[in-house]
């Protein structure tokens, strides 16, 4: 194992970079908390990668430019040989995005994944796209606004189902294009999740890139949650917000059985 050559440093504007010294190159990203990733980058920094992280979004994942990435890319790029992007749940869809873009992605890792770009989180009405790209919204699967979520914290993993039902003649348009993905994809999933179903979006991932002669490893636990705990992060406090199903317990379980597959992807071992 490498220490970090250095401990943290701002660039570009508040991101944090921690650095193992090896050529590989990690964009990591986190979902809609917008927190920055400072626990698992240092964990890919003692595992001997460069590992960039930042809040990439503003107010809410809304119209958020995939051009916005590209300085993040480029500046792991031009210290690392190897590039991948690790991202967890909308950070994981955002991942995905990035590896059907850039031919340069060497891995991605999709914690908690999507299958389908979503209508973005802000309050506005009517719903739009939680991505643009080249100025144009991406299109995407709306919210089923009727739902109301009968749990406390709410668990919203049904109003996603109920969406891609309601708005059945949405997904095809708003399907990920994985298959333009040229480098490995490692997804990572958890069968109680009660945010969204990761691991069916998981599955659906695995059968396309498979339809296309591509290979994907997906990693999944039945009774983990929304939240992979990977070996050595510190485990975070339940949020009044939202359920994400599982428990510290299994989601340190599915982290453990992801962790080689992970380090494998992204070492390009």
């Amino acid at each position: 194992m490498t220490s970090p050559t250095k401990g943290r440093v701002e660039s570009p504007e508040g991101a944090v970079i921690m650095e193992g010294g090896s050529d590989v190159g990690v964009l990591v990203l986190a979902g809609s908390s917008g927190r920055v990733e400072v626990d698992r980058c240092r964990l890919l920094a003692e595992q001997g990668m460069t590992a960039l992280s930042y809040r990439w979004f503003d107010q809410a994942v809304d119209l958020v430019a995939l051009e916005s990435f590209d300085e993040a890319l480029a500046t792991l790029h031009d210290r690392c040989e190897r590039l991948a992007v690790l991202g967890t749940s909308r950070g994981g869809e955002a991942a995905l995005l990035l590896g059907s873009l850039h031919e340069e992605v060497d891995a991605v890792v999709a914690l908690a994944p999507s299958d389908v770009v979503w209508a973005g989180l802000a309050p506005e009405r009517p719903q739009r796209s939680a991505w643009t790209w080249r100025g144009e919204p991406l299109p995407f699967v709306p919210y089923d606004d009727a739902f109301v979520a009968e749990t406390e914290p709410p668990a919203y993993v049904e109003m996603y189902c109920r969406s891609l039902e309601e708005f059945a003649d949405r997904v095809p348009a708003a399907r990920i294009p994985v298959e333009r993905i040229a480098g490995e994809v490692v997804l990572v999933a958890g069968g109680d999740d009660e945010l969204w179903p990761s691991a069916l979006f998981a599955e659906l991932v695995r059968r396309r890139r498979a339809a296309a002669g591509l290979p994907t490893e997906v990693v999944a636990h039945e009774r983990a949650g929304h939240r992979v705990i990977l070996p050595g992060e510190p485990v975070l406090p339940p949020s009044p917000a939202r359920a994400y199903g599982g428990s510290d317990e299994a989601d340190a379980e599915l982290g453990r059985l992801a962790w080689p597959m992970i380090l494998r992807a992204l070492r390009g071992e």
